[in-house]
């Protein structure tokens, strides 16, 4: 390294000094240039009421396989990426399990219905639940109240974290477009969808948006992933690519036609696709 003369670095120490205050920074924590230049430096560390540093999250990308199993004896050997699972009935244990496999998992949970057979149902009030979505047992929520729902919500998330899920699957996200019971606009289910996508978030898990496709354009932004089903059946894929444009993932099952109807759509929008039964059990018929 070359040397520097003793009279250019003085001038340059003199320089430094006279330069060394910004009028651009009045909000940060060093010191002012009328405060001693022997004040204590700040911590780098976070304040006690700083938020804690959110970790990154999974991001999906189009085209990777998955499996789908939401009934029956979870089956660990389906040689994909990506599991998509109950996240009532999957244990810690089976998470992980399925992490030393190499998959990433998603905890399936309900966020748009009330069904009668989860543990915490009794938590829900009468005043929320609505009509029948057309599944025994289950209820559409009324999804304006978010004062009850969020913190309802954030206790399924607070699972799925604690299970050591990577993401999650909110079902039922599209209520408004449903007879619920509930004069539920477009707006309101904007507002409860973005609620759950930052719920997902803050806990560092990444989250999918369920069907509700008339309002991808305004939530491919919030959302990591989207989850279809029959989107070929009702020629309505092309609206997936939103998602697919943006680098993010579309899980995509039909349900009544066959793999040859549907393949080669999904290849070109680039959807994760396959053919299940209506139980989604363990069978599968992939792309």
């Amino acid at each position: 390294m070359r040397r520097v003369a003793l009279p250019l670095v003085l001038l340059l120490l003199l320089v430094a000094g006279c330069s060394s205050s910004s009028s651009d920074d009045d909000d940060d924590d060093r010191p002012s240039p009328t405060e001693s230049s022997s004040a204590p430096v700040p911590s780098a560390s976070p304040s006690p009421s700083s938020p804690a540093p959110t970790p990154s999250r999974w991001q999906p990308r189009p085209g990777v396989a998955w499996q789908w199993q939401l009934t029956g004896k979870l089956d660990p050997t389906v040689d994909v990426p990506v599991y998509d699972v109950d996240g009532f009935n999957v244990s810690k244990a089976q998470v992980d399990d399925l992490h030393r496999r190499g998959r990433k998992v998603i905890c399936y949970v309900s966020t748009g219905a009330w069904e009668d057979f989860r543990p915490d149902a009794a938590r829900f009030p009468k005043s929320v639940l609505g009509k029948g979505n057309g599944w025994k047992g289950e209820r559409w929520l009324d999804v304006r109240r978010t004062d009850v729902l969020g913190p309802l919500m954030a206790k399924r998330f607070d699972m799925c974290r604690e299970k050591g899920f990577d993401a999650v699957e909110p079902d039922n996200m599209d209520g408004y477009a449903n007879e619920t019971g509930f004069p539920l606009s477009g707006a309101q289910q904007l507002a409860y969808n973005r609620l759950i996508a930052r719920l997902a978030h803050d806990r560092g898990l990444a989250v999918g948006l369920k069907n509700d496709l008339d309002q991808i354009p305004d939530l491919v932004r919030d959302f990591d992933f989207a989850v279809n089903e029959q989107c070929a059946e009702f020629g309505e894929c092309d609206a997936l690519g939103a998602f697919t444009r943006a680098g993010k993932a579309v899980f995509h099952v039909e349900y009544d036609k066959a793999p040859a109807g549907f393949c080669s759509l999904a290849r070109e929008l680039r959807l994760s696709s396959m053919r299940k039964e209506l139980e989604l059990g363990v069978w599968r018929a992939a792309c």
